[in-house]
Formats: C-alpha cells, sequence, structure tokens
C-alpha cells in the first residue's frame, strides 16, 4: 500500500541524522516541518518534504500515480506513534475493590500485605485461560493503538509459577503475532514473592533463576528480563543473582527501581547495562551520576505515581543534570489502569514541569530506545517503519500536553496501513 499525506500543517519529530536518543538539553529541541508532505510505500518512509517543492521530488511521479492513497492533512499535524517502553498489558479482570481501598486510606504496601496487590492479580491468572487473556489483551491494545501508540513492551510477572509465567509469555508471543503493532516481551518472573514462599524469598529467587529462566530461554518466550528492586519486594542482591542468570541466558536486563525507596535498583542496573531503568520516584545526586556514565535509559512512569498519589520522580532535575528521560505508561490493574500515552505526556508537564518537545521526545524517540527500536520507530525518518499518526485540527503540537482530556488523534497508520 502506497501513501501520500498531503498539506501537513506541522510533521513533527522529522529526524535526518538518526540520533539514537535525546539528552538533557537537547530534549526541549523538537525538529518540525511545516506545510509538508509525506510519502510512505510498503510499511515503510520512502519521502517526506515541503509542498511547495513537492513537484520537484524525486518523488513525485512516484507519489502522485493511481494506486497511491492520498490524505488531505490541511490543519493537521503528523507525529511518529508513541513507543511505550513499559507495560503490565496481559492480565485478567480489573482491581477496582483495590481502588476503593486506596480511597478509604490503604497504601500500596498495605493492600500487599492484605493478598492485593500483584498477589491478586497473579491469583487471577493462574486461573485464566490462554485464550481469555488474549481477548483481554487484542482489546487493550486495540484501544491503546487507536490513541496513538504504535509500539508496546509487555512483561510477564503476573504468574509468580514457571507454569503460568510461561503461560504469559506464550500469551504475549501470540499478541505479536496478530497485532500489528511493534511488540517487544520482558519476564518479570520477580514481581513478588509468591505467598507460600513468605520467609522463604531466597528458595524463590532460586527457583526463578534454575528453572524460570532456562526455560524462557529454550522457548525464545522473551527479549528483556526484569526484576522489582525495591523495598519490600527484591534485594539488591536478588536483583544481581537474576540479572547475572538472565544475561547468561541472552536476556537483556530492564529494571523496576526506586519506586517505594532508595533501593540500590538503579546502580544494579547500570552496572548491568540495562537497557532502562523504570520508575524512579527516588532518585538523587548517586543516581544520577551513576545513569550519565552509562548507556542506560531513565524511564518515568507518571501514571502510576499519579494514581497511588506519590511523590512524582524529579524530571526537572535529570534533564537539567544531562540525562535523556523516556515516559511509559505501565498500563496495570493495580496502579495505573490506563494506557493513554496522551495523559503520559501531560503528566509529564503538569506534575513533572517537562516543556511539550520534551514530553514527546520522551513518548518518541527515547521511548524507542528504551526498547531498543530506535532504528525502526520513534521519529519521521527516511526508512524507518511508518507507524504514524495524523491528529484532529489543532493549534500547535503544544496542544497534545495541554488538552488532557481529549484524544487529539485522528488518523492511525501502523506499519504503513490505515487501521
Amino acid at each position: 500500500m502506497k501513501i501520500l499525506i498531503r498539506n501537513i500543517k506541522q510533521l513533527v519529530q522529522i529526524d535526518r541524522n538518526s540520533p539514537e536518543k535525546v539528552c538533557g538539553k537537547a530534549m526541549s529541541d523538537l525538529p518540525t516541518l511545516e506545510n509538508a508532505y509525506l510519502f510512505i510505500e510498503e510499511g515503510i518512509i520512502r519521502a517526506f518534504g515541503k509542498m511547495d517543492a513537492f513537484s520537484q521530488s524525486d518523488i513525485f511521479f512516484q507519489a502522485t500515480k493511481n494506486d497511491v492513497k492520498e490524505i488531505d492533512a490541511s490543519g493537521r499535524m503528523v507525529f511518529p506513534s508513541f513507543c511505550d517502553s513499559h507495560t503490565h498489558i496481559v492480565y485478567d479482570g480489573s482491581r477496582e475493590i483495590e481502588y476503593i481501598d486506596k480511597i478509604r486510606g490503604l497504601s500500596y504496601e498495605q493492600i500487599a500485605k492484605r493478598g492485593g496487590g500483584i498477589l491478586n492479580s497473579a491469583k487471577r491468572l493462574q486461573n485464566a485461560s490462554e485464550l481469555s487473556l488474549i481477548d483481554q489483551a487484542l482489546e487493550r491494545l486495540q484501544e491503546i493503538k487507536m490513541m496513538g501508540t504504535g509500539a508496546v513492551e509487555i512483561k510477564s510477572g503476573y504468574g509468580l509459577t514457571a507454569e503460568s509465567e510461561m503461560k504469559m509469555l506464550r500469551v504475549i508471543r501470540k499478541l505479536k503475532e496478530i497485532s500489528p503493532l511493534a511488540i517487544k516481551s520482558t519476564f518479570l518472573g520477580a514481581h513478588a514473592v509468591p505467598a507460600e514462599y513468605k520467609g522463604r524469598q531466597s528458595e524463590y529467587v532460586d527457583l526463578v533463576i534454575n528453572e524460570m529462566i532456562p526455560e524462557v530461554a529454550g522457548e525464545d518466550l522473551a527479549d528483556y528480563i526484569d526484576v522489582f528492586c525495591d523495598r519490600g519486594f527484591f534485594t539488591e542482591e536478588d536483583t544481581d543473582r537474576i540479572l547475572m542468570a538472565g544475561i547468561k541466558h541472552g536476556l537483556k536486563p530492564k529494571i523496576h527501581a526506586n519506586e517505594l525507596d532508595f533501593s540500590g535498583g538503579i546502580q544494579v542496573g547500570v552496572k548491568y547495562n540495562a537497557l532502562s531503568v523504570d520508575h524512579l520516584e527516588f532518585t538523587a545526586e548517586k543516581e544520577i551520576e551513576a545513569l550519565l556514565n552509562s548507556d542506560t535509559m531513565p524511564c518515568l512512569l507518571p501514571g502510576a505515581a499519579f494514581f497511588l498519589e506519590m511523590d512524582f520522580p524529579p524530571a526537572r532535575k535529570m534533564i537539567d543534570a544531562g540525562l535523556p528521560l523516556a515516559l511509559a505508561s505501565d498500563y496495570n490493574p493495580g496502579s495505573s489502569p490506563s494506557g493513554n500515552m496522551q495523559l503520559i505526556m501531560s503528566l509529564g508537564s503538569i506534575k513533572m514541569k517537562m516543556l511539550p518537545e520534551e514530553v514527546i521526545n520522551a513518548v518518541t524517540i527515547n521511548g524507542a530506545y528504551a526498547m531498543d527500536l530506535q532504528h525502526e520507530l520513534g521519529s519521521i525518518a527516511l526508512g524507518k517503519k511508518a507507524n504514524v499518526f495524523i491528529s484532529h485540527k489543532i493549534p500547535s503540537y503544544a496542544f497534545m500536553p495541554y488538552a488532557f482530556g481529549s484524544n487529539k488523534v485522528h488518523t492511525v497508520i501502523i506499519n504503513g496501513k490505515i487501521q
């Protein structure tokens, strides 16, 4: 399929130099092109430029043939699709009862100690069929796709037994096959300690290392390995052991870190060259210094901080120190029941004082980096996959985080196909 988008008010996040990520002060730069065109062929971005130069371009005759679908984008903007690098989209049912408990004053940790939280989702998932999990996840993927997301990372972690963790990962593998979205899979067997291992945490870590990781790797079920390294969950030592085992089996690390306290998780992630370290509500000078000397992407999840009424990560301090930042939804039933990346951008601006340019960089090129997809997605660049969306008629790209209650996406194109 060939698509020519004409008269684009503003083509946002154009990329002629192919940077892998955007850091520090550069996050406030957002390359755009006004009164532009974009030509897509066979699912790939083939050309873009100014409309007034279109008739003289090399692509003109190819892009105006009868087999080309033309879209007039007058008054509208075109963005690269969002890259959501941290989700838990495969789960069974919802947890609004815990939401009510939270309204009544119970903390996240108190709810978890009562058998709620991750352990609640684990019990439900263990009893759910693969077909049911696939159907539920496909509905969520369809929802986020139509709000602008074109790539998503999905974690296991609601199984917490070898059998159920493999079930989750098989579901994610099936989603890769049937969803048009770019999907990455992460093994998160160390998401919480199962109730039956209470007081025997090291034994559960042994199970993850000796049974789960070899099976995951043997069936090629995951791209990455993750650990919830935080107070009340897994220690630095646990995390160190699990990541080392995962790396030996070809799984690249990603880390849940410093959501509840200064856990040391950021430093462990950097030590093992983690692709990203995520949450980071508790981040100070030592953590920033460690990240500055690494290739690890700090990924902030403002939806979880908002929903749990926690302090937000110090995004402004991190950017001003020279770090890159990605933003992701943390879409899950307990602490962030939304995959709306437009809302995530708004929270980045409203609660963490990130500029519109910074939040757009954080959910596009830096989000792609946090999924190791920066060479395929995250910007409007020649040869990249044509995962883009056309906005409604909006006055400026700053309207994206500004209008937090509206869906600004008009037309979604994934792999060069209108959805």
